[in-house]
């Protein structure tokens, strides 16, 4: 007998090679494992759980490629809510200088219950913030994941520019590099899982080129290729970033990313809104993963990034809801339907499709992660991270010849349930987790405190 089973769905959609869709499908999970997959002709294996997925869309768990968890301590926060991005984080660095481990721990708890509510099932998250006392704040997030039950890839991000060096940020939130590499490398020996079918895996991810020396991004690429773990920055996420770069390093960003050893398909970057035609290319030949934030983008106005003619040229397209006082929202259905809605703006009608977003909300993911035929699909021998969607009630009335389309197109929507590694982190549409109002209270009294305000 296998351990669960969901079956009767309105559709499975498997996102797999084929790119099958079964309707009245089937979905059986043995241990942390797709067992098997099936149609409606085929009948599902006994299940010691059975779940009913009548008038429901099931897809691969989603995969979120970009993330600044502790931002949701200052979510929305009023005199950072209209600049766009140097000021905006020229403001807010002095606020989060004051992150502590109990701090991050509660932001990351809350900021995955909030990403498995919108049917996310692996998480990075850019951690590059470390100010001088705070702790362990790499290893408070991790046990946060774990305590919550979702897969994470936790980044060790790094400053080394403070605003004397010619940087953004205070001096005592940014390190030395000797520091910084010395770190980076326990934090994967503490943390780094090779395993198939890994919770947690670590990568290295020095913030952005206007945050750290060039001798710490070249250093990094080395280092992950001794290590054998990825690479992560911010790259090319608007017009400032373009200035920058030719005014600091004499070169586009692509030029910079290509002398510093981060070309390679060991490499995710975040953003990517300003490649020109021939640097889209040499990202897909160079087989670097994006990760798309279409809301932090349209929030910072920083532009829209052309991820049509990018996935074309076979760069690896993934989904990031980027840090919450950016994009303030922590769904990646959300990003799924904006990325869908940017691309038809952008690119025509037909241009932008709902399984276009699907594929980026999950084989886009994976690629980026480094974890394709692992995570984002549905096929046997892939983790169990599933995602269920109802798609019922007024916002899916009429919405009946094609549960893709409905399920982006209508809404906003949540998971009705949500299996990461064969358990179910939310379930009849509610967070199993027990201890969710008590994080909620503890998140609430360090935001007031961080944001100066009294409760």
């Amino acid at each position: 007998m296998t351990d669960l089973v969901v079956r009767n769905a309105r559709l499975v959609a498997t996102v797999d090679a084929e790119r099958r869709e079964l309707p009245g499908g089937w979905v059986a999970i043995a241990g942390n494992l797709i067992e098997a997959v099936g149609s409606a002709a085929e009948q599902p294996p006994a299940a010691a759980v059975t779940v009913d997925a009548t008038d429901c869309l099931v897809t691969p768990g989603l995969v979120n490629a970009h993330h600044h968890i502790y931002q949701n301590l200052t979510r929305s926060y009023p005199p950072m809510t209209d600049k766009p991005l140097f000021g905006w984080l020229q403001s807010l660095y002095p606020l989060w200088r004051g992150l502590d481990e109990e701090a991050v721990y509660a932001s990351t708890f809350v900021g995955l219950a909030e990403l498995a509510l919108s049917g996310c099932t692996t998480s990075t998250d850019h951690l590059y913030l470390h100010p001088r006392g705070a702790g362990d704040l790499l290893s408070a997030e991790i046990a946060a994941a774990r305590d919550l039950g979702l897969r994470f890839h936790p980044t060790r991000g790094s400053m080394s520019l403070s605003q004397k060096d010619g940087g953004l940020p205070p001096d005592d939130v940014v390190a030395d590099d000797d520091e910084i590499l010395a770190e980076s490398e326990a934090a994967v020996a503490r943390h780094h899982d090779r395993a198939r079918g890994a919770m947690t895996r670590i990568a290295l991810a020095p913030c952005s080129p206007f945050s750290v020396t060039e001798r710490l991004m070249v250093a990094s690429a080395e280092l992950a290729e001794r290590l054998d773990v990825r690479l992560h920055t911010h790259f090319a996420e608007n017009a400032e970033d373009d200035e920058f770069s030719l005014a600091t390093f004499g070169c586009r960003p692509m030029e910079y990313l290509q002398r510093t050893g981060w070309c390679t398909d060991r490499t995710w970057v975040a953003h990517c809104v300003m490649p020109n035609d021939a640097e889209q290319q040499r990202l897909g030949a160079a087989g670097v993963g994006v990760a798309h934030c279409p809301s932090s983008n349209l929030i910072l106005s920083s532009g829209i990034a052309p991820v049509v003619p990018m996935r074309a040229y076979g760069v690896k397209v993934g989904l990031g809801v980027d840090g919450s006082s950016s994009a303030d929202s922590a769904s990646v259905w959300l990003e799924a339907r904006q990325a869908m809605l940017l691309a038809k703006l952008r690119d025509g009608a037909a241009a932008g499709t709902a399984r276009m977003a699907l594929e980026m909300a999950t084989l886009g993911g994976a690629g980026c992660l480094g974890r394709e035929g692992e995570i984002g699909v549905i096929a046997p021998g892939a983790v169990a991270d599933l995602a269920v969607w109802k798609l019922t009630g007024p916002l899916f009335a009429g919405a009946l010849a094609d549960p893709v389309e409905a399920w982006l197109r209508c809404g906003p929507t949540g998971a009705w349930h949500t299996v990461v590694n064969g358990r179910f982190v939310v379930r009849d549409g509610q967070l199993v987790h027990p201890a969710v109002e008590e994080q909620l209270r503890v998140h609430a009294r360090h935001a007031a405190r961080i944001q100066g305000l009294s409760r």
